[in-house]
C-alpha cells in the first residue's frame, strides 16, 4: 500500500480538481446538473482513482486505477473544450486547465509504463 499524498501526479490532479470546483461555480445555473457536475465528476475522479489504486494490492491493482484516471482526464479534457466552445469558460482558463489536464495524463502514462516495466 503506498501513500498517495506523496505521489506528484495526486498532487497536480487534487489541485486540478480545486480549480475547477472554483470555475465551475460561475457556470450559469442551468449547466448545475449538466456540465458542471460532468466537469467535477470527471475532475474528481482522476485524484480519486490516483488514491483508491494506492490502496489495492500491489503495483498491477495502482496501475489499472491509473489507467481509468487518464481516462477520466481525457473525458475532462474534452468537457474543458466544450466549455470553452459553448463560452461558458474563458479561454485564459481553458489554455491552463487543458495544460494542465494534458501534464497529468502524460504524468500518468509515464507511472503506468514504471508500474508495468516494473513487473
Amino acid at each position: 500500500m503506498k501513500d498517495f499524498r506523496k505521489l506528484q501526479v495526486w498532487e497536480k490532479a487534487h489541485q486540478l480538481a480545486l480549480a475547477l470546483y472554483q470555475v465551475t461555480a460561475s457556470f450559469p445555473r442551468d449547466e448545475t446538473y449538466g456540465l458542471v457536475s460532468q466537469i467535477r465528476r470527471a475532475a474528481a475522479s482522476i485524484p480519486s482513482n490516483i488514491a483508491e489504486g494506492c490502496g489495492r494490492d500491489g503495483d498491477p491493482e495502482l496501475s489499472r486505477f491509473c489507467t481509468i484516471a487518464r481516462g477520466s482526464a481525457s473525458e475532462l479534457e474534452y468537457q474543458l473544450l466544450l466549455a470553452r466552445d459553448l463560452k461558458l469558460i474563458q479561454l485564459n482558463d481553458y489554455e491552463q486547465l487543458s495544460q494542465q489536464t494534458i501534464e497529468i495524463k502524460r504524468m500518468l502514462t509515464v507511472l503506468v509504463q514504471k508500474l508495468t516495466a516494473d513487473r
